[in-house]
C-alpha cells in the first residue's frame, strides 16, 4: 500500500483573525511533519497537504478541534489521495484575499451561496429543461469530461468566469442556473457571485465532481469522459479510478492515449497543445531537463525538475484559478 496520505481540503467560513492563525497552523503542520500548502483568507481554508496517515489524522484533529479555530472546522471535509513518494518538499501557509481567486471583492459564500445540492439529487436537477447548467472550470479541464448538457464557458482562468457570465446570461431569462466544478470551491464561489448579480435560483453540485463520481453508480451517471484533477493521477472516473491520461510536462496540458502516440508529443518536451509554440531555445532546455531527469532516475535518485512538476500537480484544490 503507498506509504503517504494526501488530503486536499477546504472550508468557506468567516476568519476575520486569518492573519493571526497563519503561525500556529504552521508550527502544528511541522510537528505533525506535514508538508504542503494551506491557505488561509478572511473567507476560509484551502489546502492540500501531505504525510504518513497517522500525521494526517492529527493535523485534521487538531484543524477541526483546537479552541483557536472557535469551531468553525468541525465539519472541514477533506478528500484523500495516495501516493508511494512524498509529493511535497516543504510547508506553507499562505495569507490570501481569496481561497480561490474570482477577483471581485466582496464575493464570499460566508454572506450569500446558492444552494447545496447533494450528488444523489443532481440528476433530476439537471434534467430539468429550464435548468441552464455550467461548468465552472477551465477549457482543459473540460476538454476531457463533462456533464451531459453542460456549457463550457471556454475560460482559462477563473478569473474570467464574471465577465463571461456578464456577456452570456441575463437574470430576467436565465431563471435557474446550476454549476459545478472538481471538488466543489469554484461552483460555491460562483454561485455566491451569480446571485450577487441577481439571479434567484442558483445550484451548485455539493463535493464537486469527485463526489458524485464516488457516489453515484456508473449506469446511473450523467457525467461523460474523464474528471482532471490536480494530483498525480491527473484525471479519474467512476468510482474515483485513475483514468487513462497523463500531463505534458511542458504545458500541463491532460494527454489522452492517442495524443500520446503522436509525433509531436515527447516526454518533457512538447504535445499535441504546445509542439508550435515552443521555441527552439525551450526546447532545447526542455530536452537537456528530461536527459537530467532521467539520469536521475537511473541512479536512484529525484531530479530537481521532476521535482518541481510534481508540485505543481499538487497545488491547493483549484488555486491556479
Amino acid at each position: 500500500m503507498p506509504k503517504y496520505l494526501t488530503a486536499a481540503l477546504y472550508k468557506f467560513v468567516s476568519l476575520p483573525n486569518f492573519r493571526d492563525l497563519q503561525q500556529p497552523v504552521l508550527d502544528a503542520c511541522k510537528k505533525h511533519h506535514i508538508k504542503g500548502t494551506l491557505l488561509l483568507a478572511e473567507e476560509g481554508i484551502n489546502g492540500t497537504i501531505a504525510g504518513l496517515p497517522d500525521d494526517i489524522g492529527g493535523i485534521l484533529h487538531y484543524l477541526r478541534t483546537d479552541p483557536l479555530f472557535e469551531g468553525k472546522f468541525t465539519d472541514l471535509e477533506h478528500k484523500e489521495s495516495y501516493a508511494d513518494e512524498h509529493p511535497f518538499y516543504r510547508m506553507k501557509v499562505k495569507l490570501k484575499k481569496e481561497i480561490v481567486t474570482l477577483g471581485v471583492p466582496g464575493v464570499s459564500p460566508t454572506k450569500k451561496v446558492g444552494t447545496y445540492v447533494k450528488p444523489e439529487d443532481w440528476n433530476a436537477l439537471i434534467s430539468d429543461p429550464e435548468v441552464v447548467l455550467i461548468d465552472t472550470r477551465n477549457d482543459y479541464e473540460v476538454d476531457i469530461g463533462t456533464f451531459k448538457g453542460a456549457i463550457d464557458p471556454k475560460t482559462t482562468t477563473f478569473r474570467e468566469f464574471p465577465e463571461y457570465v456578464a456577456q452570456h446570461f441575463d437574470k430576467t431569462k436565465h431563471k435557474k442556473v446550476a454549476m459545478f466544478c472538481t471538488g466543489g470551491i469554484r461552483c460555491e464561489k460562483a454561485s455566491s457571485y451569480m446571485m450577487d448579480q441577481g439571479f434567484e435560483e442558483v445550484y451548485h453540485l455539493q463535493g464537486g465532481i469527485l463526489k458524485y463520481l464516488e457516489t453515484i453508480p456508473e449506469a446511473e451517471s450523467l457525467w461523460q469522459g474523464e474528471c482532471f484533477v490536480f494530483d498525480q493521477r491527473v484525471a479519474v472516473k467512476h468510482n474515483l479510478q485513475v483514468g487513462d491520461f497523463d500531463q505534458c510536462y511542458a504545458c500541463r496540458y491532460p494527454l489522452s492515449p492517442e495524443e500520446m502516440k503522436s509525433d509531436k508529443y515527447e516526454p518533457g518536451v512538447s504535445c499535441p497543445h504546445c509542439y508550435d509554440k515552443v521555441s527552439a531555445e525551450k526546447r532545447a532546455r526542455l530536452k537537456e531537463r528530461q536527459k537530467q531527469i532521467q539520469l536521475a532516475k537511473m541512479r536512484g535518485e529525484t531530479h530537481i525538475g521532476e521535482a518541481a512538476e510534481v508540485l505543481k500537480k499538487h497545488k491547493p484544490r483549484d488555486a491556479e484559478d
